[in-house]
């Protein structure tokens, strides 16, 4: 009976004690919540759609974020074994979703796969994504195109300023958006879309977000600051007394804008954009710049006026400030300025040659090569002059000289070749300045954004140097794509990307690609009575005519997309052979026709011919002629 008692009552004490244990448990529990709620939330999910792009020495993943609250970062993970096992590689904050896996010469072909994990600001980690493989291959020229122009397309989707979409002047520039660097950014959105980097819908929002944005942003008669503050819209003074309207910055923002509007010609919410556009562009006081003078002024300032008294005068990159100036349906300056003011000054007109290439206007050298791309992002030079030139081939022969000096590099300076080219304005060593190819201008800074910009004037030149860039410098490639510049013999090299270095990357390889920019800028309906009025005149010829002998012959177009006409003028009837051959010298096509004396057209069919450089040979037994020719 008293083993029973006490049985009893041990057992009541041990239940007791239980209830007390559970009773203690759940006020720690509750306790836990009250003071550390994160360690008690669900468990933490991995980001989603992962996806990676896979090249000869790097790859990119992007993925879509985690759908748990409160994620600190992302951690990535690297297998070279099928999977098998995971190495930790890097992480990325909340806010990025990109990771760049620089792994630099391997074996190809190579398999590797990827998997990335997400933690939350307690330190707990999610189980792995779903991963995704990718397969290293060598790369052909378009895969390297295709590269180049989806990497620097992220500076300005990925890094553009969250309120306003407008690109940000540079990497790190916080608060700092740029206005022609803006329009450079509007073109590569088109680019964006063209090329599937992103949906017509995500790019037209972006547009729409900007568009509002300048709408009530700060304004100088019509003309945009050079800087603004990306929330705000106030204006960031570039200098002390440039603090107000900057008519070329403003003129690269609506080249972009013309562009985008004819490029969105659907329905929805594209008429939208397409008015607003408009609106802003009509908006513009081009004459006011003017002064009431034969030149239109760079700089107005509220506080200090006209006070900066820049002339805006060529050969620059300032062309088409004029184009548009006179193209304006409200605000139109006479097309005489384009004569008094963008050529008006006494060293417009050169005439020398350099390296053996013609100028026709521009500076002894050619100067900095962005004088040839800003205005033609959009601006077609093709197959056109005015009484100067054709820009076209002044803008080729400029690109040329600069890959001359390059490989005569007359300052002995580290890794100037024929791959390792090109002279612009960028960062360098010691600070931002002006690189062109003269002695006191040229300090062994070469800048990427020269010699890829120019691929629609010197497409094989250009594909040397992105080639060699790429398998070459290891230290040149990031997350946008090409850093800003390098300087082998100061071994010297940037981290930095500027929007007015990385659009013209990305826009004039599509202009040589496809001319998708130079389609759409031209189609505004506003700019072909400009150039007429301004003289413009229709000039089909080739990188060379044939003058000499009992025949002369041009190609008609050059650069073309498919097919060529080549149009001769004879005054014998003559048999003749006609050879395509590449920049390898190799004949790709032969056909013989027998020319009429008097001008016959031949239509050509290149469609075999990949993009590039190549040579159309006229054999007759009266001699034989070449002319080059351009496929973009």
């Amino acid at each position: 009976m008293i083993t029973l008692l006490f049985n009893f009552e041990a057992a009541g004490h041990n239940r007791q004690l239980s209830i007390l244990l559970k009773m203690k448990k759940l006020l720690l529990i509750f306790l836990l919540w009250c003071f550390f709620p994160p360690v008690l939330q669900a468990q933490i999910e991995p980001p989603v759609h992962l996806r990676v792009n896979a090249y000869e020495r790097h790859n990119t993943l992007r993925w879509e974020k985690s759908p748990s609250p409160n994620i600190a970062g992302y951690r990535v993970y690297r297998s070279k074994n099928g999977g098998t096992s995971y190495q930790f590689i890097g992480a990325t904050t909340a806010e990025e979703f990109m990771y760049l896996d620089y792994m630099g010469t391997v074996s190809l072909p190579m398999q590797v796969i990827y998997a990335v994990k997400a933690y939350n600001q307690a330190g707990e980690v999610s189980e792995y994504s779903v991963p995704d493989t990718a397969f290293m291959h060598s790369l052909s020229d378009e895969e390297l195109l295709d590269m180049v122009q989806e990497a620097t397309f992220y500076y300005f989707w990925d890094y553009g300023h969250p309120v306003s979409g407008m690109a940000r002047e540079r990497l790190g520039s916080g608060e700092t958006v740029t206005t022609g660097g803006t329009g450079f950014g509007i073109m590569a959105i088109l680019v964006g879309i063209h090329r599937g980097y992103i949906s017509r819908e995500e790019g037209l929002t972006r547009l729409l977000k900007i568009c509002n944005f300048l709408k009530n942003a700060d304004r100088f008669h019509g003309a945009w600051p050079h800087w603004m503050n990306g929330t705000t819209g106030n204006v960031i003074p570039f200098s002390t007394y440039d603090n107000g309207g900057d008519l070329v910055e403003t003129a690269f923002l609506v080249q972009g804008l013309l562009t985008a509007r004819s490029f969105f010609d659907g329905e929805g919410a594209e008429p939208d954009l397409r008015n607003l556009i408009t609106e802003l562009w009509e908006s513009v006081e081009w004459d006011w710049y003017s002064r009431g003078g034969n030149v239109l002024y760079w700089h107005w300032s509220p506080n200090y006026q006209w006070q900066i008294n820049m002339q805006i005068r060529g050969f620059n990159e300032t062309q088409i400030v004029y184009l548009l100036a006179i193209s304006s349906p409200t605000h139109s300056v006479p097309a005489s300025l384009y004569h008094t003011g963008w050529a008006g000054a006494p060293y417009y007109v050169n005439g020398k040659t350099f390296y053996g290439y013609k100028i026709d206007v521009g500076w002894d050298y050619g100067g900095p090569l962005f004088f040839t791309h800003y205005s033609y992002l959009g601006f077609d030079p093709r197959n056109k002059k005015d009484k100067y030139t054709n820009y076209f081939i002044n803008n080729r022969n400029i690109s040329l000289i600069h890959y001359a000096y390059c490989i005569a590099n007359p300052q002995h300076h580290a890794g100037y070749s024929d791959e390792c080219w090109g002279l612009t304005a960028s960062d360098d060593p010691d600070g931002y300045t002006v690189h062109e190819p003269t002695a006191s201008r040229d300090n062994g800074t070469i800048s990427p954004t020269a010699a890829l910009s120019a691929f629609p004037y010197t497409p094989e030149e250009s594909m040397k140097a992105l080639r060699y860039f790429y398998r070459s410098l290891p230290r040149l490639w990031g997350k946008y794509g090409f850093f800003d510049a390098f300087n082998q013999e100061r071994n010297w090299w940037a981290t930095s990307y500027l929007a007015i270095d990385q659009g013209p990357i990305i826009c004039m390889i599509e202009n040589y690609r496809s001319g998708l920019l130079w389609e759409k800028f031209m189609a505004n309906p506003e700019i072909s009575p400009s150039l007429q009025a301004i003289g413009f005149v229709n000039d089909p010829q080739g990188l060379d005519e044939w003058v000499d002998g009992p025949f002369k012959a041009i190609l008609y177009p050059n650069p073309f997309s498919q097919h060529v006409f080549l149009i001769v003028d004879s005054r014998i009837s003559v048999a003749a052979q006609i050879s395509i051959i590449d920049a390898l010298g190799r004949t790709l096509w032969m056909k013989k026709e027998y020319l009429q004396s008097g001008t016959q057209i031949l239509s050509i069919d290149l469609d075999f011919c990949k993009k590039g450089l190549y040579y159309l040979k006229l054999t007759t037994n009266e001699g034989q002629n070449t002319l080059k020719f351009i496929k973009f």
